[in-house]
């Protein structure tokens, strides 16, 4: 069972500039990733694009939903920036059915060694295996529904929306 990997940027790829002491793009660290990781799962990765996801528009997101609808494979898992990610997975839910389709990330980039993006790639290949299909979220060792997840930005993780209690 081959699973096809797509990436589109955010954290998880960045670098970090010495000089200018800014963060930037240069090439996605997944194959390295995977490697060590010791990872023996059969992927095929196709960069669609490297930018935040502060930066991605409707159109990004339709095309990342198109390339998984046009996909052989029906295990997708898609690196993503964590900002805007719960909207991309609502978009890719609203336009792609039948496929188990896992997005992840990292809260620090891979290149700085501490990192949680090596295990949340581990935590996503495991979940798109194991799924039924849907569209999912797996930050934190966890998976969520797209549509019952938010970024907490005061945690810095993942949580899972609660539906306020009738009094």
């Amino acid at each position: 069972m081959a699973i096809r990997m797509f990436i589109t940027g955010g954290t998880f790829d960045k670098e970090y500039n010495e000089l200018t002491g800014q963060l930037y793009f240069k090439d996605t660290h997944l194959h390295e990733m995977l490697i060590l990781g010791r990872s023996r799962v059969e992927v095929d990765i196709r960069t669609l694009m490297m930018i935040d996801s502060l930066d991605m528009t409707d159109d990004d997101r339709l095309l990342i939903a198109k390339h998984c609808q046009k996909a052989a494979e029906d295990r997708i898992v898609i690196t993503h920036g964590t900002d805007t990610m719960a909207e991309t997975a609502g978009i890719i839910a609203q336009n792609v059915s039948g496929k188990t389709i896992v997005l992840t990330g990292a809260m620090i980039p891979y290149k700085f060694g501490s990192s949680d993006g090596l295990f949340n790639l581990g935590s996503a290949l495991a979940f798109v295996q194991t799924l039924a299909p849907g569209v999912y979220i797996a930050m934190n060792g966890r998976y969520f529904n797209w549509d019952n997840v938010r970024k907490n930005k005061k945690s810095g993780e993942f949580e899972e929306i609660v539906a306020p209690v009738n009094q």
